[in-house]
C-alpha cells in the first residue's frame, strides 16, 4: 500500500455550474465541472466493475467513491485498488449528488435533474480540457 489518503469534500446544495467573477470557486463546484467535462469528452467510467478495469490498466487519474454507500467490502475495494496503484482518491456524502453530476438521470425542460440514480464510484480516466475546476481540485489533492 501506499499510503494515500481520502479527501472527503462536503456536501452543499447543487450548485451553479460557473462560480461568480472575482469570486474563487469552491471545491464542489470544481469537483462537478470536472466530472462533467470529463464525461462530455468520454473520460469518465461508472460503477465498480467499469471503474475497477480503469484502475487496473493504470490509466485513472482520479476517483470518487460516495461514502452512503451501504455496502462497506465496495468502498474498500475502490479504496484498496486506489491505495495499490496510487490513484488520487476523494469522498463525497452522497450518491444521488455522485450520479446526478456523472450523467445518470433525466433533465426536465427547466433544467432541473429528474430520476437521479445514485453511482457509489466514478473514475475520471481524461480530465477533457483544462478549466479552473480542474485547476481548484488538483490544488486540493496536492495540499492532502
Amino acid at each position: 500500500m501506499s499510503g494515500e489518503e481520502e479527501v472527503a469534500v462536503p456536501i452543499a446544495e447543487p450548485v451553479a455550474a460557473a462560480a461568480a467573477l472575482g469570486e474563487p470557486m469552491d471545491l464542489l463546484t470544481a469537483l462537478q465541472l470536472v466530472l462533467r467535462k470529463s464525461l462530455a469528452h468520454g473520460g469518465l467510467t461508472r460503477g465498480l466493475h467499469e471503474g475497477a478495469k480503469v484502475i487496473e490498466k493504470h490509466a485513472a487519474q482520479l476517483c470518487v467513491v460516495a461514502e452512503d454507500c451501504d455496502q462497506a467490502d465496495y468502498v474498500k475495494l475502490v479504496k484498496a485498488l486506489c491505495a495499490d496503484h496510487n490513484v488520487k482518491l476523494m469522498s463525497i456524502p452522497s450518491a444521488k449528488t455522485l450520479g446526478e453530476w456523472a450523467g445518470l438521470c433525466k433533465i426536465d425542460s427547466e433544467g432541473k435533474a429528474r430520476k437521479v440514480v445514485g453511482c457509489s464510484c466514478v473514475v475520471v480516466k481524461d480530465f477533457g480540457e483544462e478549466s479552473e475546476g480542474l485547476h481548484v481540485v488538483q490544488e486540493h489533492i496536492k495540499s492532502h
